[in-house]
């Protein structure tokens, strides 16, 4: 089963869910075209290298799934969900710049993430952050994506939130899943009066 993002639940609102994401390292590819085609775009080259397809030579700690070592380079388990956001920082659905990135396992930092082989994989450290968060279903298109963005953007200033930056695109099922079953999110970094009450995280 592959690893979530660890994360915890701050507040339940009606229409989204505010959430504390811990510092976490991102394994991120920045390409160009359209939104729908960004993430196949960038695909390959992340994939490659959890595969393998770097300099790393120690082992990393993981509970599940286990990575493993092979030919002097480490595997490493891929992370839900994949992000997409756009390379100016504009919302994802209106750029033809993307910076696609994989969420690296939590037991990763950026000192033992293994180097890349190839210089068009970045590794970068998310700081903390807190975000107000729309799950939806369905096809991986920008017109679906603009659409909730701007449902959850309209209800996080309804609730007295503020963003502080672009929103992102989150989805965490591989192009097999019917696009029924797929879960997608938006994810809007804000802050706020109020933003740290709440239920107790999960």
């Amino acid at each position: 089963m592959t690893e979530q993002q660890p994360y915890s639940t701050v507040r339940h609102y009606p229409d989204f869910e505010l959430r504390h994401y811990p510092e976490h390292v991102l394994a991120e590819v920045e390409v160009g075209g359209s939104f729908e085609q960004a993430g196949n775009a960038a695909f390959n080259a992340l994939f490659r290298y959890i595969s393998g397809d770097n300099q790393g030579q120690q082992e990393i700690p993981m509970t599940a799934p286990v990575l493993r070592s092979g030919a002097g380079a480490e595997k490493i388990a891929m992370t839900a969900p994949v992000w997409q956001r756009s390379r100016s920082g504009a919302a994802p659905d209106t750029a033809d710049a993307h910076v696609v990135a994989f969420v690296l396992p939590s037991s990763v930092t950026a000192a033992t993430a293994p180097v890349p082989s190839d210089p068009a994989v970045r590794i970068r450290v998310e700081p903390p952050a807190l975000a107000a968060v729309l799950r939806y279903r369905g096809r991986w298109t920008r017109r679906s994506y603009a659409k909730h963005r701007e449902q959850l953007e309209e209800a996080v200033r309804a609730a007295g939130l503020v963003p502080v930056a672009a929103a992102r695109f989150a989805r965490f099922d591989p192009p097999f899943t019917p696009a029924f079953l797929r879960r997608n999110e938006v994810v809007l970094p804000v802050s706020g009066p109020g933003a740290g009450a709440g239920p107790a995280p999960r």
